[in-house]
């Protein structure tokens, strides 16, 4: 009965764990022993979409006493330094884990003007961040006053003089840069020996949300990061989304990290390629966290028996989104007076409060610069699957794919705002079209609730005789060049409420 007690306790433990933070100890489930694995002396990348686990991952990680024996946990959140320009966003980072050492903390040095050479360090970096921000207001003002004083002389003077505070601004930048290369073997000699001295073997920086950090300067952030700890007992561990990062660039120096050469990889992601895995995967963490609120076989006690699968195709594979989805499906089922159990309706009216528009709006609140070409694209998918072809799932050349990359990243950017589902990643496509292709669904949200008429559900899930997917080599392919064009396209595409409306108006 949804009316429990029991589901009660259930919800709002799940509804205490929807943001993490450094001081809750979020309720974590290690099915794929993700933690055993970061809990290694490794330098790791961890991929995950937004509500993949990955904070969560690291903040357990902070409080679970049995894992990070003997370990300093130095945890950094990406979202603090997201608006900061580069190198500034380089120093904080830098004061972060100098701040976070033991040796910080011992203020009687300070009393006695007496400061180890870890508090030399923070006081030495803090000099610099202010420095450079001092001389740059000075110079903007008095570029200021002399653009007044000499604006009857033409624009000419004026753009001299603003010139000129541009060059000057780019030499604090380039003297701060030079500061910390000529420093970091410094550095490295003096978080190593405060760790020595104090009561930890090894010290893990977590640098969280990583692809919050503008995306151009990610290789430099962790180029100089890997360089500050390689060689240390400090592990790098960085959480990110995988699409919306670059940690390698390659000039005629190479920038940044390569992966399983430098560092390790791990993922986090769970989808519907193997959405057997991912049901099962699910249903393991429903179990634990419902086992926590005194709550056992949740997945037979509270769903018949289509409306769990369908909160798995809901959910696109996200935990959390599976745990908000589900908690919003009971709202609305026990509002209807409808307590025996949650039946795909009510799955689906859980799942229109995590829309499209929800998730389009993240392109926007993440620190995605220009979101347009997402929204154009995105825009003009679902006219070519719901509209056009009147089917839930498309095919993109992998021939394609290769001659068009920047447009098949987008495409993979929509996967990782989760407004895109992988169903099949290398396929063939019926009707003589030659090549392989990659084969994705819409996100159940954008047709389920309220349904679109007249459309077909490509049941992917779902195999014939010789184990091929149903209705998956049968879909569209959805041509890339016109992706370009479109996206090219100065024309005002409009909204994704336009393209639905007349996905409704041609189901007529």
């Amino acid at each position: 009965m949804l009316s429990d007690p029991a589901v009660a306790r259930l919800t709002n433990l799940i509804k205490d764990s929807f943001r993490i933070r450094p001081n809750h100890k979020p309720s974590y489930v290690d099915i794929s022993g993700h933690l055993t694995r970061f809990s290694s002396y490794q330098h790791q990348v961890v991929f995950g979409r937004r509500g993949s686990g990955k904070s969560c991952l690291f903040v357990h990680f902070i409080n679970d006493a049995e894992a990070n024996n003997g370990v300093l946990p130095v945890y950094i959140e990406g979202d603090e330094f997201k608006r900061l320009t580069y190198p500034d966003l380089l120093v904080r980072l830098l004061l972060r884990i100098f701040e976070e050492m033991p040796d910080a903390n011992k203020k009687w040095r300070r009393f006695v003007r007496w400061p180890n050479n870890i508090q030399k360090n923070i006081d030495d970096l803090r000099r610099i961040l202010s420095q450079a921000e001092e001389s740059s207001v000075k110079q903007t003002d008095g570029e200021s006053s002399e653009s007044h004083a000499e604006l009857s002389k033409g624009a000419a003077r004026t753009g001299g003089k603003k010139s000129r505070k541009h060059e000057k601004q780019s030499e604090f930048k380039e003297q701060k840069l030079d500061h910390l290369e000529r420093y970091l073997s410094d550095y490295k000699e003096v978080l190593s020996s405060s760790l020595e001295n104090s009561k930890y073997d090894s010290a893990f920086i977590m640098l969280d949300d990583f692809y919050l950090i503008p995306r151009s300067r990610q290789p430099d952030v962790i180029d100089y990061l890997h360089r500050l700890v390689r060689g240390t007992n400090f592990y790098l561990k960085v959480g990110t989304v995988r699409h919306r990062t670059t940690i390698i660039r390659n000039e005629e120096n190479t920038i940044g990290v390569e992966l399983r050469q430098d560092v390790e990889e791990m993922s986090l992601d769970r989808t519907l390629e193997d959405i057997a895995a991912t049901s099962e995967y699910l249903s393991q963490m429903l179990d634990s966290v419902a086992y926590t609120a005194g709550l056992d076989n949740p997945k037979e006690s509270l769903f018949n028996p289509e409306a769990f699968h369908a909160l798995v195709l809901a959910s696109g594979g996200v935990p959390r989104d599976f745990l908000n989805i589900f908690v919003e499906a009971i709202a609305s089922s026990i509002s209807d007076g409808r307590e025996k159990w949650l039946t795909p309706t009510y799955i689906w009216k859980g799942a229109s409060r995590l829309s499209y528009r929800t998730k389009l709006n993240n392109l926007k609140e993440e620190g995605v610069t220009d979101s347009s070409p997402l929204e154009k694209l995105y825009k003009d998918i679902v006219s070519f699957c719901l509209k056009e072809k009147r089917r839930t799932a498309f095919l993109v050349s992998q021939e394609q794919a290769q001659e068009l990359p920047a447009i098949h990243e987008l495409i993979q950017q929509l996967m990782d705002f989760k407004l895109l589902h992988i169903i099949e990643p290398d396929t063939s496509a019926a009707s003589g079209r030659k090549g392989r292709y990659e084969a994705y669904t819409l996100d159940f949200s954008l047709f389920m609730e309220p349904r679109v008429r007249n459309i077909e559900h490509v049941e992917f899930w779902r195999f014939d005789n010789d184990y091929r997917r149903i209705g998956v080599r049968e879909s569209p392919s959805y041509d890339l060049k016109r992706a370009e064009s479109i996206i090219n396209s100065s024309e005002n595409s409009g909204t994704i409420e336009e393209a639905l409306h007349e996905v409704d108006e041609a189901s007529v």
